[in-house]
């Protein structure tokens, strides 16, 4: 079966699907995204995701092109038409189509909006039984990492430089030898004390949607959560290293460069949390009201 998309009202075949050639996410990387993880056919988070949306649309004084509701319908009818147990959804919207021009086009120009599937979710269970190597690289993205643009290339070429060293991620630095994040996952590290570590919510990194319920399921499980900036250094005198993402979930980190974390196996914290953060997914089949779509 053709995976379906949805492109600016009409529903088609992926491979049908077309954006026009002056639209200015095309041509300016002018558009925000998200991507939900939907499993067992219900999205994760979908409140965040669609709260986030909304902020980065203001943040670049993009006009939401309909509705939380009719995107909410948009998002169900392609889940339901690609037939979607497990997998994301991938939500594009760009200011529209204008002759190019750095300068915002007028309000009669509508915003884009593009949805799309994929199947599966989420890396193997034998990965992160394993645990992952990284790398580390210097954070050239610009300074608004808070808004969920389309304009990645930093990211990709970080992604596919762990790719080429044969690691699963990169950890991007400052200046000051501070981890931001990786290249697409939130990064953590668990002190000798047992605190877990992440960097906070500023400008400087994407605050993930993962990273929003792993503080919340880290807390209520009773761990000490510190949300500060930390350095490589510390990282790798660490107890353990992990990532979240949306398509990461919870991965432990068993190697920085060439040098294990720790004992170089999963650590206990990461792996606990992991099986929560599966649990919570897990638990999303027994909403059978409908709510897991509110936003």
């Amino acid at each position: 079966m053709s995976h379906i998309a949805y492109v600016n009202g009409r529903y088609l075949p992926q491979k049908h699907a077309q954006i026009h050639i002056e639209d200015r996410g095309h041509q300016f990387a002018d558009g925000v995204y998200e991507v939900i993880c939907i499993w067992h056919g219900r999205p994760a988070d979908y409140t965040a995701h669609i709260a986030r949306l909304n902020r980065s649309l203001r943040e670049l004084a993009i006009r939401p092109p309909v509705s939380n509701a009719a995107l909410a319908f948009i998002v169900k009818e392609v889940v339901g038409r690609n037939r979607l147990d497990k997998g994301t959804v991938y939500i594009q919207i760009n200011r529209g189509v204008a002759p190019r021009a750095h300068v915002f086009p007028g309000a009669a120009v509508k915003p884009s909006l593009i949805v799309t599937a994929k199947h599966g979710a989420g890396p193997a269970d034998a990965v992160a039984r394993a645990g992952v190597k990284v790398i580390t690289l210097p954070d050239t993205r610009w300074k608004r990492c808070d808004i969920k643009s389309v304009g990645l290339l930093p990211n990709a070429l970080a992604k596919q430089a762990a790719a080429e060293a044969k690691a699963y991620e990169a950890l991007l630095l400052t200046p000051e030898g501070t981890v931001t994040e990786a290249s697409v996952s939130n990064a953590w590290m668990v002190t000798p004390e047992r605190t877990i570590v992440t960097h906070p919510a500023t400008s400087s990194i994407l605050a993930g949607v993962t990273r929003g319920r792993v503080l919340k399921i880290a807390r209520e499980a009773g761990y000490v959560v510190e949300e500060r900036p930390f350095t490589l250094a510390e990282a790798l005198k660490a107890k353990e290293v992990f990532l979240t993402g949306t398509t990461t979930f919870v991965m432990p980190v068993v190697r920085i460069d060439e040098q294990p974390v720790a004992n170089g196996v999963p650590g206990t914290v990461a792996c606990e949390l992991r099986q929560r953060y599966q649990d919570y997914i897990d638990s999303l089949t027994a909403d059978v009201s409908g709510s897991a779509w509110d936003a």
